[in-house]
Formats: C-alpha cells, structure tokens, sequence
C-alpha cells in the first residue's frame, strides 16, 4: 500500500513527558519497525525506521519535528464557597480573613506552580513532516500523537491507494470533515475571453 500527504498543518502541543510516555509502546503501522527519538537543544526529531530492510539506511526516512518550550503551570484554584461573592483570581487565592477582608499587612498566598516543558509541532508540512520515505506511515503517527494531545488542531489532506482522505483533530478528538473539489483559477484564467496578445496577427 502507498500513501502521500498532500496538505498539513498542525498547532499540537503536548507536555514532553507524555510524548516520552506515548514513544515507550506506540501503535506502529507495519512499514515502521521502531521510532528514534532525538534531541537537539530546544529541537524534538522522531524519526522513521523503516521495516524493510531493502531500503538503503542512506534514505533519509520521514520525521516528526517539533520545538520544545517551557510553559508555566498552576495547580487548579481553590473552589469558591457558596457565601462568597467575590471574584476567583487565576493565579491567587482571593482575599478572605478569618474576620472579614484582608489586612494590609496579610500576604497573599500563592497557588503552587511548575515548569512543564512541552513539544510543539506547529507549521505546515514541510515543518513538522519531513522527508518522503515512509511519510504516510510518519503520519498515522502524528494522528496518534495529536489524539492523545489535549491542546491544539492538526488537519491534513492525504491520499491511501488513491483515495483521498480528509483528517481534523481538534483537542484529542477526531471531528467531521470533507473535501470540496474546485476549480483552478489558473485554467479559468486560460478561458477567459478578450484578447491573447501572446498569438494575434496584427502584433508583430
């Protein structure tokens, strides 16, 4: 079986930790035997490879690209009483005393927060799906990722023997989607009528 991808764009982001976590026991399709993980400062590489052994290990197989970055995160706000009016502060708890309002001289108390380290695959195609060889495959691998993401899109056009295929994952869900065939542009250009000034006889 063949396949191609045609269109792709992605704006996944997951925490570092669960793409490690989902390379330990992947859903491989059959033309890929095993994923090499790479690190390169703030660059995440998972590459292809390949089951058959006929391609050369010179073949540079298909890749998953993505950037790593530092997200800070808080731990959930405490829950708003039900004889509390006032507003929940992201980040803070709201000032509440044992007598009343806050005084000046109480500190506030801060909600616990870490540094998460996420993998971003962000941009079309050529950005976060590199390379030809096993490119269809490398690409079922990147639905899985994204439907284990909690944050972010990726949609794609691709083709698996010959049949067109529509995908849209939004948030860690598959969601409808279908493909409408238009017309180029470039060909109604062609057939517009006036003049062709690259082929008249009264131009010399």
């Amino acid at each position: 079986m063949t396949g191609c991808v045609y269109t792709l764009h992605s704006t996944l982001e997951l925490p570092l930790e669960d793409v490690h976590e989902f390379l330990e026991d992947p859903d491989l399709p059959g033309e890929i035997e095993d994923i090499d993980l790479t690190r390169r400062n703030n660059t995440l590489i998972i590459s292809a490879v390949a089951t058959d052994t006929d391609i050369s290990k010179y073949t540079p197989m298909a890749q998953l690209k993505a950037s790593v970055t530092e997200n800070r995160v808080y731990e959930e706000p405490p829950e708003k009483d039900e004889d509390d009016d006032g507003p929940i502060t992201w980040g803070r708890t709201p000032p509440r005393g044992p007598s009343g309002p806050r005084g000046p001289d109480e500190e506030e108390e801060e909600i616990n927060s870490k540094l998460v380290e996420y993998a971003c695959f962000k941009g079309d195609r050529e950005t976060v799906l590199q390379n030809t060889a096993l490119q269809y495959p490398m690409f079922e691998v990147l639905c899985n990722l994204a439907r284990v993401a909690e944050k972010g899109t990726l949609t794609a056009i691709s083709a698996r023997d010959k049949e067109l295929k529509a995908t849209r994952i939004v948030d860690g869900e598959d969601r409808p989607v279908s493909i409408d065939v238009v017309e180029d542009p470039r060909e109604r250009e062609g057939k517009a009528e006036g003049v062709n000034w690259r082929n008249n006889e009264f131009i010399s």
